[in-house]
């Protein structure tokens, strides 16, 4: 079945799994990736601790000067774009708990409305807080609030502020243009002027903001990270997919269908640096935050070679970056995922503070 050039163009962030498994009971505690070697493999040229591990250099660093930008789109672009948002506004009240009210909100990222789920614990706060970056669902389909409904109701219970973004082009948001959904970068200044409309509310600790993404949502979160150094004080990411767009783009475009693909953009080998310009792990030494990442050992959707080599460029460049396997899960994470979210709240707790 032949596929329009928009379809084929998307294909670039065709990630699976936003998707949320039913929560189960915890089970034994994790293996930890062990600690990666100080040299390895460059990040594409231009042409596992366990959680009381540290590495060996601080992750507070100078950014020095913004790398140049030779492409469109790409993350040195996004580094010289300014978060840019203001309070939500609440467009529907879902509903209400014992603990925490949700809605349906709009937030400005730029010159557009992105749509989202704003979750507000009771309470006067001032509140921590999370953004939320979901999976790939395609967006014809895709419903408010869709892909992180476990993450959401344990992030809200556990006392933090949850603005989960639907990004550009889904749900109530404004469209998005064929660029900017293919890498990936309009998504990644969503999740940015989330957290700069998180800010803007008056319950929000703007001291105390962080960020979690899965499977696309993942290389999303990497993307924010590098691009805005400080913008949050700490990241989770799971089931990532890899941190180098071209291997994104080979694992998840059906075969025969790159070469429109690379017919607009050019052809890794011809264009290299166009390539290396969207791939997060050319600026990990940007990241100043603590990193938290979860894969299983299973995932067939997003191959755990990626988590080990993303884990061992971070750690390369000094992040503090903590990889955590868990053994018999797959991509959606089932059986594990509560005791995966006891870690991620404990984690989030120490490294935001407590307040």
């Amino acid at each position: 079945m032949s596929r329009s050039p928009a379809a084929l163009l998307a294909a670039l962030v065709l990630l699976a799994g936003g998707c949320s498994a039913p929560e189960a009971p915890r089970t034994e505690a994790p293996r930890a990736e062990p600690a990666a070697p100080t040299s390895g493999a460059a990040p594409t040229p231009d042409a596992g601790p366990s959680l009381s591990e540290r590495p060996a250099t601080s992750p507070t660093r100078a950014r020095g000067p913004l790398p140049p930008v030779r492409h469109r789109p790409s993350l040195p672009a996004l580094m010289r774009q300014r978060p840019d948002s203001g309070r939500p506004r609440i467009t529907t009240t879902e509903y209400a708990t014992d603990r925490y009210t949700r809605h349906q909100v709009l937030y400005r990222s730029g010159d557009i409305d992105v749509s989202g789920v704003l979750i507000r614990p009771r309470g006067r706060g001032p509140f921590p807080a999370v953004v939320l970056n979901h999976g790939y669902i395609e967006p014809s389909v895709y419903q408010p609030g869709q892909g992180l409904a476990r993450e959401q109701d344990a992030l809200a219970r556990a006392g933090f502020v949850v603005l989960h973004t639907d990004y550009r082009g889904h749900a109530a948001s404004d469209p998005a243009g064929e660029a900017e959904r293919s890498a990936r970068i309009g998504y990644a200044a969503d999740a940015i002027n989330a957290v700069a409309a998180l800010r803007a509310l008056p319950y929000v600790d703007d001291d105390r903001l962080a960020m979690l993404g899965r499977s696309m949502g993942g290389g999303v979160t990497m993307n924010a990270l590098v691009a805005q150094p400080g913008l949050v004080d700490a990241a989770v990411i799971y089931a990532s997919v890899s941190s180098e767009i071209v291997e994104n783009i080979e694992h998840f475009t059906d075969p025969g269908e790159g070469k429109p693909l690379y017919e607009r953009f050019g052809r890794p080998r011809q264009r290299p640096g166009f390539y290396r310009q969207l791939s997060p792990r050319t600026y990990f030494d940007r990241i100043t935050e603590p990193v938290l990442v979860h894969h299983g050992r299973l995932d067939d959707t997003c191959p755990p070679r990626w988590a080990r080599q993303t884990q061992r460029l971070m750690r390369r460049e000094g992040v503090d970056s903590r990889l955590v396997w868990y053994a018999g899960e797959g991509h959606t994470f089932d059986a594990r995922w509560r005791q995966s979210m006891d870690r991620t709240i404990g984690f989030l707790r120490r490294e935001l503070g407590r307040g």
